[in-house]
């Protein structure tokens, strides 16, 4: 079972139905001990369970950030200034810059630079199209970015840490290729594909 954590926001629903249409058991909870029971987890945003996340995490089963599930990963956002993030990863969260010609928020489709292969990346090549929808990106550390894009800066568009990956763009939203991405995810909280 994946467990959605549910921080009240609409957007739960479409990476629902995308888990589900996948073949996961799917349940959206606010419950720690539900979340504690899942295989794995998907995170979109909101820190009302900062303490059994960071737990989930530790326990080394598969767990996914989307979007500002991604951010809120990090130490800090510039959309929150004096905020602090769950600092699980070392990184900050910066505003897009205006330059000319470039709208923000970045609505639609970019391509994204592959930087390691495996995770949620397992069995895919090129430089695949995905849809984001965000005003603010993620510079963290090298180390942990598997995935880069292009729009007036470089935007660190997904990363990994043993079990921890997150990306800024919806695999819920970017058709066929965000569908494999989560059944890379779900085979990996099946024990099948790795982290």
């Amino acid at each position: 079972m994946i467990a959605i954590i549910d921080y009240g926001a609409g957007n739960i629903r479409s990476v629902e139905k995308a888990l589900m249409h996948i073949g996961c058991e799917v349940e959206v909870t606010q419950d720690p001990s539900i979340l504690m029971k899942a295989d794995g987890a998907v995170l979109l945003g909101g820190r009302s369970l900062e303490a059994p996340i960071k737990a989930f995490v530790a326990s080394g089963k598969p767990f996914l950030g989307i979007c500002l599930g991604l951010q809120i990963l990090f130490e800090s956002s510039e959309e929150s200034p004096g905020v602090s993030g769950l600092s699980l990863l070392k990184g900050k969260v910066l505003r897009i810059p205006a330059a000319p010609g470039l709208k923000i928020p970045h609505i639609g489709w970019n391509s994204i630079e592959i930087k390691k292969d495996g995770g949620l990346f397992r069995s895919i090549t090129g430089e695949p199209y995905v849809y984001f929808v965000h005003s603010y990106y993620l510079k963290a550390e090298e180390d942990v970015v598997t995935a880069t894009a292009q729009y007036g800066v470089e935007i660190h568009a997904a990363v990994q840490k043993n079990n921890l990956m997150a990306c800024q763009f919806h695999p819920e939203k970017s058709g066929a290729l965000g569908l494999k991405l989560l059944e890379n995810f779900a085979a990996m909280t099946r024990g099948k594909g790795g982290v």
